[in-house]
């Protein structure tokens, strides 16, 4: 008889992603108490997160390889492990180096349990199930980032900045050993057992040949050189440059690596086959190019403006958690019934609506008409934005690149926030006020808005 409950697989897959997206925010509402607490000048304290990101990001196309070629669980349990660890150094750190070589770590650990978790839904579940798995995997990841803020702000607050990276050390030990009890490689959690053996194609065709290290450090030298040369303090056309340059060959890398060295490329050009997944990841990257700033700079705003301190910079996100997670709720039964590109298509359009009415609302005006309100709205567009783009970034990719396919997913969103925060940082005078940031995020989304009617949706219609 068919299984319709999900078992152990979802929440603990959740749970993984929700720490290191948690992680990534958590930061932001923390970055004060870090600075003071370490005597660490403002540089130290930017690659405190840029550390992380790069890592994380940067290394998520190899760890997708790696669960497709050596199995989703055994790099899933590699990726806890590294995590932990991290967490601990970061925890007890008293230096810089120290503290920024731990999140470094901590982002690579990241980079691998991000596209397992996926990996292992997809593994487990098949139909209406991983439809709904989905859904909740890419709610997670409006979620988790705007609990990252709120959560930061109140450790930060009642305990020390530690405590935020602390916490994942027994977290991380609970879901080790649930994974090396109850989660199989290749097994199907809700399915039946005829399904089960169907679903095991992702084990048994997993790809084949070498590991492309190659063109697994190209792009985060690519990537690490771009940030610099878009707001450095040195030599900025030339790391702008060889940043570039470095992209570029890591392109022309991906497409001769198989042929000539019989090795798999990390980044598969198969990849971009199916305009809906090319579609997918530039939208993907756009929103993260627009949303990482908002979490990055509005926190400093409202510390500025209303003199809020780290708890009450978080709690002042709680429009956008709350609302995200209510429409993350309706999301099953939507995309059921209008469809995975009309969701995706309202949600980028709720968005841009938000980031609008924020825009053009002053500070002056105070929290609830200029800030929560515009949370809203922003916070329902994200939530419709996440689960059908994430569904999106694996449209009908072939088992042998399952892994590959759900890293490009999250390393465009891991990636991309970064790339929005420099582009907007590196404006005349080094900075910009809270209202020409959020003009500018507009923008990004009207390029995703413009992808989304112009590629995906026709993609998905032509598939139909």
């Amino acid at each position: 008889m068919t299984k319709t409950k999900f078992g152990i697989t979802l929440p603990l897959t959740l749970l993984a992603y929700f720490l290191i997206l948690m992680d990534n925010s958590i930061i932001f509402t923390s970055s004060v108490q870090i600075g003071e607490s370490l005597n660490l000048t403002a540089s130290e304290l930017a690659w405190i997160s840029n550390a992380y990101t790069l890592t994380f990001g940067g290394f998520l196309l190899l760890s997708g390889r790696l669960s497709d070629a050596l199995g989703r669980k055994h790099i899933f349990e590699l990726g806890l492990i590294i995590f932990g660890l991290s967490s601990l150094i970061i925890g007890v750190s008293t230096n810089a180096v120290v503290i920024i070589a731990a999140r470094a770590l901590q982002g690579v650990g990241s980079s691998i349990i991000a596209p397992t978790t996926l990996a292992l839904m997809m593994d487990a579940y098949t139909g209406q199930m991983r439809t709904r798995a989905i859904s909740y995997y890419g709610a997670m990841a409006g979620v988790g980032s705007s609990v990252g803020l709120l959560l930061g702000g109140a450790l930060t607050s009642f305990f020390s900045w530690r405590a935020g990276f602390l916490i994942n050390v027994p977290l991380t030990i609970l879901l080790f050993a649930l994974t090396v009890r109850y989660v199989r490689d290749g097994a199907a959690d809700g399915e039946t057992s005829g399904s089960r053996a169907n679903g095991s194609r992702a084990t048994s065709s997993r790809a084949t040949g070498g590991i492309d290290y190659v063109g697994s450090v190209l792009p985060v030298l690519g990537f690490a050189s771009l940030l610099y040369g878009l707001d450095g303090q040195v030599a900025r056309g030339f790391f702008l440059t060889a940043g570039i340059v470095l992209l570029i060959c890591f392109a022309l890398y991906e497409r001769i690596v198989f042929a000539r060295f019989h090795v798999a490329p990390v980044m598969p050009l198969s990849l971009f086959a199916h305009p809906v997944r090319s579609g997918a990841y530039a939208v993907r990257g756009l929103f993260m190019m627009a949303m990482l700033p908002y979490w990055f700079l509005l926190p400093q705003a409202l510390q500025r403006t209303y003199g809020f301190d780290a708890l009450q910079s978080g709690f002042a996100f709680l429009p956008l958690t709350i609302m995200t997670f209510a429409a993350a709720l309706l999301l099953p039964r939507l995309v059921s019934r209008w469809g995975n590109s009309s969701v995706l298509a309202a949600g980028v359009l709720f968005l841009l609506a938000g980031l609008l009415w924020a825009a053009f609302s002053s500070l002056d005006s105070g929290y609830v008409l200029a800030v929560a309100l515009p949370m809203l709205v922003i916070g329902g567009g994200q939530a419709l934005i996440m689960a059908p783009v994430t569904s999106a970034g694996i449209y009908k990719a072939p088992d042998e690149i399952a892994g590959s396919a759900s890293g490009m997913t999250n390393a465009v969103h891991q990636l991309g926030g970064p790339l929005g925060l420099s582009i907007i940082m590196a404006l005349p005078g080094g900075s910009v006020d809270i209202a020409s940031a959020l003009h500018i995020m507009a923008v990004f989304i009207v390029v995703a808005l413009v992808v989304t009617v112009a590629i995906i949706i026709p993609g998905y219609r032509k598939t139909h």
